[in-house]
């Protein structure tokens, strides 16, 4: 593999004692406009196409290239694809062999994973895309299976080494690896692709245990890879107030909050979805966990249930899909967070709470919590901040691309 990178390489890359040139005429390359090389020196990921002077010909969807600058100087590797996103770097140093790379890689993610303090938990998420330098990637751990996610072309023709490297850091830990990409992919490249196992095979359902708590897990059928892992630590704050409350959890998916909450002594909990399908997957881990007095399971969309129920509560948790995918879309995203935030605040008993998420990447914190002044002021209510949350520590931020910070949310006290 030195054909498409470089030699070793020591100290900050871009130091001038330091400065590499690419071989323009036999490497695939990404040339860089003069100044336009700050953000990759900046160690952000993403190289946007009207960032590009020239590139080699004829690049495919998923080529390894080198991305230089205008002086030829080499700044990083990654994935082409022909799109506003032309380039996701996954390396900024030179890189001798894939295969040693990414087995680096899955070493590196594996011990942040271990130094997390998890209590009673078999799932995690081992690869958080850019959060761990590895853009266009994910990959959860379900007790013994893990997922994985390709977002790019790149990384799904990488999928090889990858799994190599997994089976080699995680040993007898890993029973299978289950591609789940088809969802993910681009359309034209998806349309070839087909979800399964690339070691290994296991039934699915699947049981893992978070803080306890049991859950049925599906990546066939299930949303995302079948979980979402990322509100562990939020759902474990729920279980804190939860003690004889009365509990709404809307856009509940699996049950999650609901089960949580249960457990830790709520006096009733309406768990609603408008699929079918996550209300039978709610029943099913209500009867995993032994947990059925005191919840009920509803099908049903949330705006209409915050308009027309009479009930009023003492916790109503709104964790709903991104309503903004891109930037496009996000003034009218920040309407229909606004909306539901606003009728959910009218829903909730004095000194009640609100738990409230947005996991939109285009909603920065700053909007959410304008938005919620606005809903606020729209419900007449009194309110305070408890709680500022985040998504768990096994999806990290990285903290060159604020981007990864995707997951905002608050505990509001509503007096």
């Amino acid at each position: 593999m030195r054909g498409i990178l470089h030699g070793s390489m020591r100290g900050n890359p871009f130091s001038n004692k330091n400065v590499q040139f690419c071989d323009m005429e036999t490497k695939k390359f990404v040339q860089l406009k003069p100044g336009k090389d700050a953000p990759v020196k900046r160690f952000h990921p993403w190289i946007f196409s009207g960032a590009i002077l020239k590139q080699s010909q004829n690049l495919q969807d998923g080529d390894w290239v080198d991305v230089t600058s205008s002086r030829e100087e080499f700044l990083g590797t990654g994935h082409f694809h022909h799109g506003s996103i032309t380039v996701k770097i996954v390396s900024f140093k030179p890189i001798d062999s894939k295969a040693d790379f990414w087995k680096s890689k899955i070493e590196q993610a594996y011990a942040l994973r271990k130094i997390i303090p998890f209590h009673q938990t078999n799932a995690f998420r081992l690869i958080h895309g850019e959060g761990d330098a590895c853009p266009g990637l994910v990959i959860d751990f379900y007790n013994g299976i893990l997922v994985f996610q390709a977002h790019t072309i790149g990384m799904h023709l990488d999928r090889a080494e990858i799994v190599q490297a997994l089976k080699s850091v995680f040993g007898a830990q890993v029973v299978a690896i289950y591609d789940k990409s088809k969802e993910t992919l681009p359309p034209e490249y998806a349309a070839t692709c087909q979800n399964g196992f690339l070691f290994g095979e296991v039934p699915v359902p699947h049981r893992i245990e978070e803080n306890g708590v049991a859950f049925s897990v599906n990546w066939v059928t299930g949303q995302k890879t079948g979980f979402f892992i990322d509100q562990r630590d939020n759902r474990k704050l729920i279980a804190e107030y939860a003690e004889g409350k009365s509990i709404l959890n809307t856009f509940c998916y699996s049950g999650g909050f609901s089960l949580y909450a249960l457990k830790a002594g709520a006096k009733k909990v309406i768990s609603l979805d408008a699929s079918a399908k996550a209300i039978d997957l709610v029943n099913q881990n209500s009867e995993l966990n032994g947990i059925s007095e005191g919840h009920e399971a509803i099908v049903g969309e949330t705006l209409p249930y915050l308009k027309n129920t009479e009930e009023i509560f003492d916790i109503i948790i709104l964790d709903p899909p991104a309503f903004a995918k891109s930037l496009g879309s996000k003034h009218k995203a920040l309407q229909g967070y606004q909306k539901i935030n606003q009728l959910a605040l009218k829903k909730i008993k004095p000194n009640g709470l609100l738990f409230t998420f947005s996991c939109s990447q285009v909603i920065s914190r700053d909007l959410f919590y304008n938005m919620l002044v606005a809903a606020g002021i729209e419900a007449g209510r009194e309110i305070q901040v408890l709680h500022q949350m985040t998504q768990a520590p096994d999806h990290p931020i990285n903290l060159f691309h604020p981007e990864s910070n995707y997951l905002k949310g608050f505990v509001l006290r509503v007096i």
